[in-house]
């Protein structure tokens, strides 16, 4: 694929004028009001639109409960709401509209994932004000897939239904895909499960996990992306070749940015991913920053599939942390403990400030034929070749460090 189809083409500024257009018009609005004295005209070329402030989750925040909104009330058909737990939460309108072209896209998703309307979805992330699961379920009834709304939690229930209705898709956070699967081995009933491929998303996860899960329960992994202030999961997927995840152009315009300058960085380097909805309407967003951070991946994808690709998300601009001096992300640790035989994939992180210095102990389980000593031995000096920091570690069993049914808390800093 040439690199022109991550530029924005003709027919994406003309989308994007026309929603800042619409957007001044609204009365007191979020946007009229950020955008002050500004006119859709004005925005030519791409080096225009870059001129544009970014807004970010802070910015949404104020804008509680309905300053988003970009429609009359009698043209809102339903509410989400991020899925933070710190905070204000950020209210996100969604029109009829909105809500069928979401379904439309994680139909796409799920056809890029080979899914067919044949299969049956065994849908574990949240319903209610949080995104996931809804999303999940409108794409599958659009496939024609056999939706299976489990929501999360009541693990003997959920193996139970996975068994008797012979799901043959798992959607889920990596985090609970793992505890499903350790609960599968550990029962001895890997057999009567029929699942062959699992959608995992919401939290980013290493390889180790990765191979976990998909070796305990024999399936093909795909990664899907997505936010609730961009709709929800949906709005990017990886295909069989696992080579970045495809997103949708049509309906989103991408940047990547350097975090500390704002500006562009250079294709195919790392970066915070900013976000602008093309068709959205409830409440469109320009230049959002995600904090996530990816890449772009350039060249044809041997899946033949033309919409471009985003690296996996590597990390958060605000996951990183200072540690004697070194700007630590979790992703890190994870590259470290590809490198250490005997690791599994859980870890946990405890920082502390004792006597003056920083104390960051790592703990990891170690695999039941694992000498415990000489995988702290290795994990240390893999974190300290990889990292620069002398850390503390400790190896634990199997099923020690807590298992989650959403999303997984890595790091605890202790030092404020």
């Amino acid at each position: 694929m040439s690199q022109n189809r991550y530029e924005m083409s003709e027919r994406q500024l003309e989308l994007i004028r026309n929603q800042i257009d619409r957007l001044m018009k609204v009365p007191n609005g979020f946007y009229a009001n950020k955008f002050a004295g500004l006119y859709p005209l004005d925005i030519k070329s791409v080096e225009d639109f870059r001129k544009l402030p970014f807004s970010d989750k802070d910015d949404l925040r104020k804008a509680y409960p309905l300053g988003l909104q970009a429609v009359p009330d009698e043209e809102v058909v339903r509410i989400h709401s991020s899925s933070g737990t710190t905070g204000t939460p950020v209210i996100i309108p969604y029109t009829r509209q909105d809500v069928e072209d979401w379904a439309i896209m994680f139909k796409r998703c799920y056809e890029t994932a080979g899914i067919t309307p044949l299969d049956r979805l065994h849908i574990t992330p949240g319903y209610g004000l949080w995104t996931a699961g809804i999303g999940f379920q409108a794409g599958c009834e659009l496939l024609g897939a056999m939706a299976i709304p489990m929501g999360p939690g009541n693990t003997d229930k959920q193996i139970k239904m996975m068994i008797d209705l012979k799901s043959t898709v798992l959607c889920a956070t990596s985090s609970y895909a793992l505890l499903l699967a350790e609960e599968i081995a550990k029962r001895g009933i890997g057999d009567k499960i029929h699942l062959r491929k699992g959608v995992i998303g919401s939290e980013r996860w290493g390889e180790k996990m990765r191979n976990r899960i998909a070796s305990e329960l024999g399936v093909e992994l795909y990664d899907i992306y997505g936010l609730t202030e961009c709709y929800g999961p949906g709005i990017g997927m990886s295909c069989e070749h696992q080579c970045g995840m495809h997103y949708w152009d049509d309906y989103f315009y991408f940047e990547i940015i350097d975090p500390k300058t704002g500006e562009p960085a250079k294709f195919g380097e790392i970066g915070e991913l900013v976000i602008t909805t093309l068709t959205k309407q409830g409440a469109p967003l320009i230049r959002y920053r995600t904090h996530d951070l990816t890449r772009f991946i350039g060249g044809d994808c041997p899946c033949g599939r033309e919409y471009p690709r985003i690296d996996i998300i590597l990390g958060r601009t605000d996951d990183m942390i200072k540690v004697k001096g070194v700007n630590l992300f979790p992703a890190h640790i994870e590259e470290a403990l590809k490198e250490v035989d005997g690791a599994s994939s859980e870890y946990q992180v405890m920082i502390d400030h004792l006597n003056g210095k920083d104390i960051m102990t790592v703990f990891v389980e170690a695999n039941p034929e694992a000498d415990k000593k000489m995988v702290e031995t290795a994990l240390k000096d893999r974190i300290k070749a990889k990292i620069g920091i002398t850390v503390v570690p400790k190896a634990v069993g199997m099923g020690e460090l807590p298992r989650s049914e959403k999303k997984s808390t890595r790091i605890f800093d202790n030092r404020y």
